[in-house]
């Protein structure tokens, strides 16, 4: 299991993006969880049909998801060092065929969220009942079109095996009516909020097993 010592300071590897560090700074312990506690990856099975999935929908903050890779082996954790350099294959945004563990080449926010439901829908089209996908939003993101459409789709297609993680650091310009979790749960998910820095909290709604599409709302304040 990796330390928190380790982590930190694969983090503080990377420099020159103080614009998205906070950003990135605040979905450090939901990745440490997910990949220490839940998902069913490694670097092993990176390629396996019947690994779970992870996706990166929160494009802002790729630096606590490009340490957690490092600490769980699937990149060398010497190309932090020099990331969003001219030849690092580690950009402000990650890019699934430069990086090994990434699902998806993330940019365009508002993305994610939709090709999780796509991508959990697929794996049920195979008839792979084992992979569960995992999608990590921000809070801001929510506010764009696709993601009000993808978690209407969610519930009505009946999509069992996906979990949406919205971390919640108040950066969201509109906001939702009764909070984010509100915001699913008016469309039939199971929706959770916990302290994004309680790790035993965020393994026990990331585990939940429910009849349906799962949303945990991990929120994150400043000291």
């Amino acid at each position: 299991m990796t330390k928190t010592l380790d982590l930190a300071a694969l983090f503080r590897r990377m420099t020159g993006d103080e614009k998205h560090e906070w950003a990135a700074a605040s979905t450090v312990d939901v990745l440490r969880v997910l990949y220490d506690r839940v998902l069913n990856i490694d670097p092993t099975t990176a390629d396996h049909p019947d690994r779970d999935r992870f996706l990166l929908s929160k494009g802002h903050g790729p630096m606590a998801y490009y340490a957690i890779l490092a600490a769980k082996g699937f990149i060398d954790p010497a190309v932090l060092d020099d990331w969003t350099t001219f030849a690092s294959p580690l950009g402000q945004h990650p890019d699934r065929n430069l990086v090994p563990g990434v699902e998806i080449s993330s940019g365009s926010l508002g993305h994610g969220l939709p090709l999780a439901v796509g991508t959990a829908l697929g794996l049920r089209a195979q008839n792979r009942v084992k992979p569960r996908v995992f999608v990590l939003v921000g809070d801001g993101e929510l506010d764009e079109g696709s993601n009000h459409e993808a978690i209407a789709l969610a519930t009505r297609l009946h999509v069992t095996n996906l979990t949406a993680i919205a971390v919640d650091n108040s950066s969201a310009s509109h906001g939702w009516p009764g909070g984010i979790a509100n915001r699913f749960a008016v469309e039939g998910w199971h929706a959770t909020t916990v302290d994004g820095r309680d790790h035993d909290a965020l393994h026990a709604a990331l585990t939940a097993r429910q009849d349906g599409p799962n949303a945990v709302v991990a929120t994150i304040r400043e000291a």
